[in-house]
């Protein structure tokens, strides 16, 4: 079984920020698979369970707001009795030019005050697909950059990773990191 955990702020006024492009994917994996069962509130959070590749999977969306991610996704790995290798959390990433993806385990927060909190409540070595959307230039600026919407300039290369992550999702159901990297970035580059 697999955690997928898209992140970002709830309510409609967040819902086109750049905190927000994990919330997206997710919506879009779920929307394109029919073996996902409806959202239900559970463990803070918009939970479904559907199939991914072979392996079944728990879409987790926390509704807590971004910092404090990690009490819903600590509650739904503690009700599967899952380990933290079992959860994956998609997330925007300063650090990354728009459109690039990469996947990594373990390893820091970055300041992103999401994976803080996750790794506050399960620690750090869970799996990160980290969704480039830039960064503004300088650290004063970062909060309201990623309170904001993509810009319309940007949104066909964050549609476009969207559509090449829910594409490629089966291949994280496997835990196959390296094919689902290799796969996403086939797609980015046909488009």
């Amino acid at each position: 079984m697999l955690i997928l955990v898209g992140l970002g702020n709830p309510g409609a006024k967040y819902a086109r920020h750049r905190h927000n492009i994990g919330f997206r994917v997710v919506d879009e994996i779920v929307a394109r698979r029919p073996g996902f069962g409806p959202e239900k509130a559970r463990f803070q959070a918009r939970v479904c369970e559907g199939r991914l590749g072979p392996d079944k999977a728990v879409v987790v969306k926390p509704q807590t707001y971004m910092n404090e991610s990690g009490r819903a996704v600590g509650e739904a790995m503690r009700f599967y009795k899952l380990d933290p290798a079992d959860v994956v959390v998609i997330h925007d990433e300063l650090d990354l030019e728009p459109g690039k993806v990469k996947v990594k385990q373990g390893g820091g927060h970055a300041g992103h005050n999401g994976l803080r909190s996750i790794a506050q409540h399960i620690g750090p070595d869970f799996v990160r697909v980290r969704l480039g959307i830039g960064h503004p230039g300088h650290k004063d600026r970062v909060s309201g950059y990623v309170l904001s919407d993509f810009a319309k300039a940007e949104e066909p290369t964050i549609s476009g990773v969207v559509e090449a992550v829910e594409a490629s999702a089966e291949l994280l159901g496997a835990r196959d990191w390296q094919r689902f990297s290799t796969e996403v970035a086939r797609r980015l580059q046909a488009a």
